[in-house]
Parts: C-alpha cells; sequence; structure tokens
C-alpha cells in the first residue's frame, strides 16, 4: 500500500449485510460502499464527540426522559450547525479523494445521508449515554 487511498480503504471494516446492485442510486450505493464503513470504523470517535457535546450543553441530556433524549439527539445532528459540520468532518477525513470527488457532486443529498447514518448510530447507542463519565 503506497498512498492515503489504500490504507483508508484497509482500515474501513467489511459490513457482511451491505448489498451493491445496479438497480441502486448512485447516493445509495456511495452510503453503503462509503458512509456505512466509515461511520461504522469512527464510532467511537462519533460516540465521544458527542459526549463532549453533552458535556459542553451542561449535561442537561441527563436531566431528560428517553423520548426527549432522542429528540435532542436528532436536534443535536440536524440543527446545531456547528456540530453537524464536525460530523461530517469526522466522516468526509476518511474519504480516498476519489470519493470526495463523488461526493462534492452532489453533497446535499449525501450531506443527509450521512448525517441519517450518524443520529441512528448515536440513537441505536442511547445507553452508553445513561451516566455521565467520571473525569478522572
Amino acid at each position: 500500500m503506497d498512498n492515503r487511498d489504500e490504507y483508508l480503504v484497509a482500515l474501513r471494516p467489511e459490513i457482511p449485510s451491505i448489498r451493491v446492485d445496479n438497480q441502486m442510486s448512485e447516493e445509495e450505493r456511495f452510503q453503503n460502499v462509503t458512509l456505512r464503513p466509515v461511520a461504522k470504523l469512527q464510532h467511537d470517535l462519533i460516540i465521544a464527540v458527542f459526549r463532549n457535546y453533552i458535556k459542553k450543553h451542561k449535561n442537561v441530556f441527563y436531566g431528560l426522559t428517553a423520548h426527549k433524549r432522542i429528540d435532542y439527539i436528532e436536534n443535536a445532528v440536524n440543527r446545531d450547525q456547528k456540530f453537524r459540520n464536525s460530523l461530517k468532518g469526522i466522516m468526509m477525513g476518511h474519504f480516498t479523494l476519489k470519493e470526495y470527488t463523488t461526493y462534492i457532486s452532489n453533497s446535499s443529498a449525501l450531506n443527509k445521508r450521512m448525517m441519517n447514518l450518524v443520529r441512528e448510530r448515536l440513537i441505536s447507542s442511547i445507553q452508553v449515554f445513561e451516566k455521565p463519565q467520571l473525569d478522572l
């Protein structure tokens, strides 16, 4: 492996359930081939970044009901532009040059798919946010 792109692709976990076929749109193919593996690779970092987001927002999250916590995650990912841009950077930093070229050609639709994946990943991991971690 001599270049960055090969290293990036080699780092990504394989997801056996991903399917790719000729009937898929380019956006769906990009989601399955690039976004899902990158989101899985970056999962721990995404969790840590959200923990920091909770902390910076005065730990309000911990006082919410389960339903309100889901709303909180959705609002953070969908409406907080600074946080959203940070999440995009976490994902885009693992794109190959070719993937980045594909991304910029349709960034609006792909951003939506990317943020949906991140949001669903946070919601499905909501139990890890039960109690604040102690800073030692």
